[in-house]
C-alpha cells in the first residue's frame, strides 16, 4: 500500500468546487483484503482510536453510515477508509471539512481518493498520518514493509499533528473573520503562512493582520505598543490610568516601585499575550524578580501601580463598543478529595479545551509560574484543596495561558461605555481593545474607582466568539461591516474563459473592450499576465498563481482569465466564482496526458468554467459538446453563440426571451448581431473587424462574437463594445502569435501559434480564402507530446492548402528523436496526396523558418507556424529579402510562353498580363504584339 502521486487542487476542479486533495493510492496486495475480510478487530482498533468516525455519515448521509459501510457483508477498501481517515485527523486538529469519496482509477487496485482540506501542508500530512495509522493496525504479515516505523506511537503522532496543524492554522480571531467575510459572500485570499488575509478582490480589497487592518493607523499601533506614552496621552485626558514608570535597570525597577507605592505591576513594555507579567508585587525582592523575567521579552520594563478589580476587556470597532468579557486567570476550584494534578487534568478534560488555539480555551499546563503560585500557597501539585477553594494557577487572565471569560457586555455602565471609546478614539484605532481593572463593571469607574492597563491594537476576538459563559459576540461581523458598509462592493468583475482554440484572442478583445471603457484590465493568458496592457510576467500563466497575482493587485478593475486544460487538470481553478464564464469549443489537443483520453473527458475539464459562472455561462452552440455544458450551469442566464443563423436550439432560446450571438448574412456581408430578451441589435459588419481580415478570418469572426457575448453579458455598452473590435489589431504587440501579419517584404507573412490539428486547418482554410498571386509556403510542427494520431492529424488539417510544406519540429522534443516529428508529418502529407517533391524536413526552428522566407518570392504568401514566438517574430522583421538565394531567370516576353520542361498554366489577369505558374512559383510576362 502506498501513495503513488499527490495532487492539490486550490479550487473548482471535476473533483469538487472547493479546494480537495487527491492521492492515487495502490493498495497492491491490500486490494484483496476489504475491511470484511479484515475482521472485526481491525474495525473496533479503527474507531477505538479515533471515535469521531462514528460521527461519519458517507454515502448513507446520516451518522453512523461510515461504520456501517465497514461492517457490511461486502465491506469497503482501504482506500475508502484512508479518506476517512484524512478527514477525521483534519477535524481532531480543529479544521471543519467533511466532503470526500474514493473512486478506482481503472487499474486494479489503484484508487483516486479525494477529501477536502482546509490548509494544504495539513490535508498533505493527514493523507500521510492516515495511511502510517491505517497500516498499524494490519496484521504483520499484511503490514507493507517499512511504511510504519518501530517506534510509531498514534497517541503522539496525532499530538505532534495537532501541533503542526496549529503553527500554521489562523488564529481564532482571523478565522472569525474569514468566517464573517464568507457569510457575508466577501472573497478572501491568504497571502502569507501567517495571518496576513486580503478580503475582496482587485480594487476592492482590505486587508488585515491578525485583527489589525489596512485601515489602522501606523501611529496608532505605535502608540498602543508604547505602554508609557498610552499612559500619558489617556491621563492627559482625565480618564483612569494608574500611576506608571519605565525602567531599563533592574535598581530603577525598585526605585520606581517605591515611588510609586507598592503594591505594583511589572510588565514588558512591548509584550502581549500576559507574558512575563507579575502582579500585586510588595517587596524590592519581588520587583528585581519580576524585572528579571520581564527584561528576558523586553528591554524597557513597565512598573505601574496594582489596582485591585477583576479584568475586563473591552472591545470596541468603528467607535462603538461591541463586546466586554470578564476574564479570570487560569485556576482550579478544590472539591476536598481530588488533588490539585486531579483537578488540573479534570478540568482539561472540558471539550472547549485543547492545545494552542486549537479551540476556544486553552488547557493549563504545569510550568514555574504555577509551581510558584502554588509555593506560595503552600500546596505542591499533590496537594488537596478544600472543597470550594479557587487555587490560581496563572497571575494573568489572558486565554492563551489557560483563562475563561465570561461575557458582561449587557451590564456595562454606560460611563464605563463611554470611556472605553474615547481611549480607543485618543489612540487613533479602529479596532481596539480596552484592559480595564474594576470591582464592578455595572458601575461608573467615577463612583467606585478602576483603571486602564492597557490598550491593544490587535486584540484577541477568542474571549468574546466563545465565552466561557454568557451571551456570544458577533465581534468579526463588525469588523467586516466597518471594511464594507452595506452596498460597498468587495468583487471586481471577473470572466473567465476556456476551449481549445481561440482563448487568448478572444481574452485580448474582451481586456481591449474593457480597456476602452477605462477600466484597468488584469489579464491572464498563455503569453503571461498583464495588467492594464503591461506584461508583469512572462510565461504560460493560465494557472491558479496567475489568477491570484491578478485578483490580488489593487490596480486592477476587471478580470479576464484565460484558463487552460493543464491548470485545471494540475491545480483546479484559482477563483471559486467567476460572473462569466465561457467555453468557445472542445476539439482534439492534448488527449492521452493527465486521464483525459476522449473529447468527453476534455469537455468535462473545460465545463468547470461554466459550472461556477454566476451571471452568465457563454456557450458555443455549433459545438455539442458545448452545447450540452448548459445542463450543468447554474449561472442566470445562457449566452449561446452561433454562426448558423438557423440553429434550431437557438432560435428556440431566443424566441423565449433568451440570449444569443448570432453571425447573419445580410447585404454587406455578415453582421454579428445580438439577441437579448427579445430584442434584436445589430452590432458589426465583420469586414469593419480588422481582426478578421475583412471578414476572411472566420476563426477570428468567432472570437469576436464570443468577446461581444463576454461583454454584452458584463454589462458594456454597445457603441463600446463596437469602438473595442474596430480597434483591436492582431499585431504582434496586441496579441503575438495570433495570425499576426508582416506585409513588409514582397511577400506576406503570417505567424500563428496554431499547434493542433483545428487550429492548422483554420488558418489552411484562410490562406485559401487570401487573395496570393504567388505560392503558399507553409512551415508546418506538431509538439512532440502529441499522439502519433494528433501529429499525423495535423499533417493532414494542411494538406492540400499549399504549394510548399516545411516540416520542424519544436525546441523541446518532448520525449520525441530530433526529427521524428518532422518525418510523422511527412509521411501523413505524402499520404493525403502531397507530392514528395513540395515537401521538405528541416527539423530545427529558426532554419526552417529561414528556409521558408528564403524561398519565398513576390507575391507569395508565407504561413509560420511558430512555437518560438518573439523569436521568429524578430526573425520574420529582420530578414532581408536582398540576401536570399537569387529566383530564377524572369521569363523573357513572348507572344506564346513556354516554360521547357516544366508544367505552365497561363491565366490572363485584368490588366493584362499573363501569370505563368511554375513549380519555383509565379512570373509575370506581358504579352506583346510581336
Amino acid at each position: 500500500m502506498r501513495i503513488l502521486e499527490r495532487s492539490v487542487y486550490v479550487g473548482p476542479s471535476t473533483y469538487a468546487h472547493f479546494p480537495v486533495i487527491r492521492l492515487e493510492l495502490d493498495l497492491g496486495a491490500l486490494e484483496d483484503w476489504p475491511t470484511s475480510r479484515l475482521g472485526p478487530s481491525f474495525i473496533e482498533s479503527l474507531l477505538g482510536t479515533l471515535p469521531g468516525l462514528r460521527e461519519h455519515g458517507c454515502s448513507y448521509g446520516e451518522p453512523g453510515g461510515f461504520v456501517r459501510r465497514l461492517s457490511e457483508d461486502e465491506g469497503t477498501w482501504l482506500g475508502h477508509v484512508l479518506e476517512h481517515v484524512a478527514i477525521e485527523l483534519q477535524n481532531v486538529a480543529g479544521e471543519t471539512v467533511t466532503f470526500g469519496k474514493t473512486r478506482t482509477s481503472g487499474v486494479p487496485g489503484h484508487y483516486h481518493v479525494v477529501y477536502e482540506y482546509e490548509q494544504q501542508d495539513v490535508g498533505l500530512e493527514a493523507g500521510q498520518l492516515a495511511l502510517t495509522f491505517i497500516a498499524s493496525l494490519l496484521p504483520e504479515e499484511l503490514r507493507p514493509p517499512g511504511l510504519v516505523p518501530r517506534s510509531f506511537d498514534f497517541a503522539r503522532e496525532r499530538d505532534d499533528f495537532i501541533r503542526f496543524a496549529q503553527r500554521r492554522a489562523l488564529g481564532p480571531s482571523t478565522a472569525s473573520l474569514v468566517h464573517a467575510a464568507e457569510a457575508r459572500d466577501i472573497p478572501w485570499i491568504r497571502l502569507n503562512s501567517q495571518s496576513l488575509i486580503q478580503f475582496g478582490h482587485g480594487r476592492y480589497q482590505q486587508r488585515i493582520q491578525a485583527t489589525v487592518t489596512s485601515r489602522t493607523p501606523h501611529i496608532a499601533v505605535e502608540l498602543a505598543s508604547d505602554k508609557e506614552e498610552t499612559n500619558k496621552i489617556l491621563g492627559q485626558l482625565g480618564l483612569p490610568v494608574p500611576q506608571q514608570r519605565l525602567a531599563q535597570r533592574e535598581d530603577d525597577a525598585v526605585r520606581a516601585a517605591e515611588a510609586i507605592g507598592h503594591p505594583v505591576v511589572v510588565k514588558p513594555y512591548n509584550g502581549n499575550h500576559g507574558r512575563g507579567v507579575a502582579l500585586n508585587l510588595m517587596t524590592a525582592d519581588q520587583v528585581r524578580s519580576a524585572f528579571q523575567v520581564a527584561q528576558q521579552i523586553s528591554r524597557s520594563v513597565v512598573i505601574e501601580k496594582f489596582v485591585t478589580g477583576d479584568d475586563h476587556r473591552m472591545l470596541v470597532v468603528n467607535n462603538e463598543l461591541i463586546a466586554v468579557s470578564r476574564r479570570l486567570p487560569g485556576h482550579i476550584v478544590g472539591d476536598g478529595t481530588s488533588t490539585v494534578e486531579q483537578l488540573v487534568e479534570a478540568v482539561n478534560q472540558d471539550p472547549r479545551r485543547g492545545i494552542g488555539h486549537e479551540k476556544v480555551l486553552t488547557r493549563i499546563e504545569f510550568d514555574l509560574q504555577a509551581d510558584r503560585l502554588l509555593a506560595e500557597r503552600g500546596y505542591t501539585r499533590q496537594s488537596v484543596p478544600a472543597p470550594g477553594e479557587m487555587v490560581p494557577l496563572r497571575l494573568t487572565a489572558n486565554l492563551s495561558t489557560g483563562g475563561t471569560a465570561e461575557d458582561v457586555t449587557d451590564v456595562v455602565h454606560p460611563d464605563n461605555a463611554e470611556m472605553a471609546v474615547r481611549a480607543i478614539k485618543a489612540i487613533g484605532l479602529d479596532v481596539g481593545g480596552v484592559d480595564f481593572l474594576s470591582s464592578n463593571i455595572s458601575e461608573s469607574y467615577k463612583e467606585i474607582g478602576g483603571a486602564i492597563c492597557e490598550v491593544n491594537a490587535a486584540p484577541g476576538f477568542r474571549m468574546h466568539l466563545a465565552p466561557s459563559s454568557g451571551r456570544a459576540r458577533d465581534v468579526a461581523g463588525a469588523v467586516m461591516d466597518m471594511l464594507f458598509p452595506a452596498g460597498t462592493p468587495s468583487r471586481i468583475p471577473i470572466a473567465a474563459l476556456t476551449g481549445t482554440n481561440g482563448k487568448t484572442t478572444t481574452a485580448r478583445m474582451l481586456a481591449h473592450i474593457h480597456k476602452l471603457v477605462g477600466r484597468n484590465v488584469g489579464m491572464t493568458t498563455t503569453d503571461g499576465v498583464y495588467v492594464d496592457g503591461q506584461c508583469t510576467v512572462k510565461g504560460d500563466m493560465t494557472g491558479p498563481v496567475a489568477t491570484g497575482m491578478v485578483l490580488s493587485d489593487p490596480f486592477v478593475d476587471v478580470a479576464v482569465l484565460e484558463l487552460a486544460r493543464g491548470g485545471m487538470l494540475r491545480a483546479g481553478m484559482g477563483v471559486r466564482y467567476c460572473d462569466v464564464g465561457a467555453v468557445l469549443n472542445v476539439q482534439g489537443d492534448h488527449l492521452g496526458l493527465r486521464g483525459v483520453e476522449t473529447l468527453e473527458d476534455l469537455a468535462k475539464v473545460k465545463r468547470i468554467v461554466v459550472e461556477v459562472a454566476r451571471d452568465t455561462a457563454v456557450l458555443n452552440a455549433d459545438d455539442p459538446l458545448c452545447l450540452r455544458m448548459a445542463d450543468y450551469t447554474e449561472a442566470k442566464y445562457v449566452c449561446y453563440v452561433t454562426m448558423n443563423p438557423q440553429h434550431p436550439l437557438v432560435r428556440e432560446h431566443i424566441t423565449a426571451g433568451g440570449r444569443g450571438v448570432v453571425l447573419e448574412q445580410g447585404i454587406k456581408g455578415q453582421m454579428i448581431t445580438i439577441y437579448d430578451r427579445g430584442a434584436h441589435i445589430p452590432l458589426l459588419w465583420t469586414h469593419l473587424i480588422p481582426a478578421t481580415l475583412e471578414g476572411r478570418a472566420m476563426h477570428n469572426v468567432q472570437n469576436a462574437m464570443f468577446a461581444a457575448a463576454m461583454a454584452f453579458s458584463m454589462g458594456v455598452k454597445l457603441e463600446d463594445i463596437r469602438h473595442g473590435l474596430r480597434t483591436f489589431q492582431t499585431s504582434f504587440f496586441q496579441a503575438p502569435g495570433r495570425m499576426n501579419v508582416y506585409d513588409e517584404h514582397p511577400f506576406k507573412v503570417i505567424v500563428d501559434y496554431g499547434h493542433n490539428p483545428p487550429a492548422v486547418e483554420l488558418m489552411a482554410q484562410l490562406a485559401q480564402k487570401l487573395d496570393v498571386a504567388g505560392r503558399r509556403i507553409v512551415v508546418l510542427a506538431a509538439p512532440g507530446d502529441r499522439r502519433d494520431q494528433d501529429i499525423a492529424d495535423t499533417a493532414r488539417a494542411a494538406a492540400g492548402s499549399f504549394d510548399h510544406y516545411i516540416c520542424r519540429r519544436d525546441d523541446r522534443p518532448r520525449g520525441r528523436g530530433p526529427d521524428e516529428v518532422p518525418r510523422m508529418l511527412r509521411d501523413a502529407l505524402i499520404g493525403k496526396g502531397v507530392p514528395s517533391a513540395a515537401i521538405e524536413m528541416v527539423p530545427d526552428e529558426q532554419q526552417a523558418h529561414q528556409r521558408a522566407l528564403s524561398l519565398a518570392q513576390p507575391g507569395d504568401l508565407v504561413l509560420l507556424f511558430a512555437d518560438a514566438l518573439t523569436r521568429t517574430w524578430k526573425q520574420v522583421i529582420n530578414f532581408k529579402p536582398d540576401s536570399a538565394p537569387a529566383p530564377p531567370e524572369r521569363v523573357r516576353p513572348v507572344a506564346a510562353i513556354t516554360v521547357s520542361d516544366l508544367p505552365a498554366v497561363e491565366v490572363p489577369s485584368l490588366n493584362g498580363d499573363t501569370l505563368v505558374r511554375d513549380e519555383r512559383g509565379v512570373r509575370l510576362a506581358r504579352e506583346t504584339e510581336d
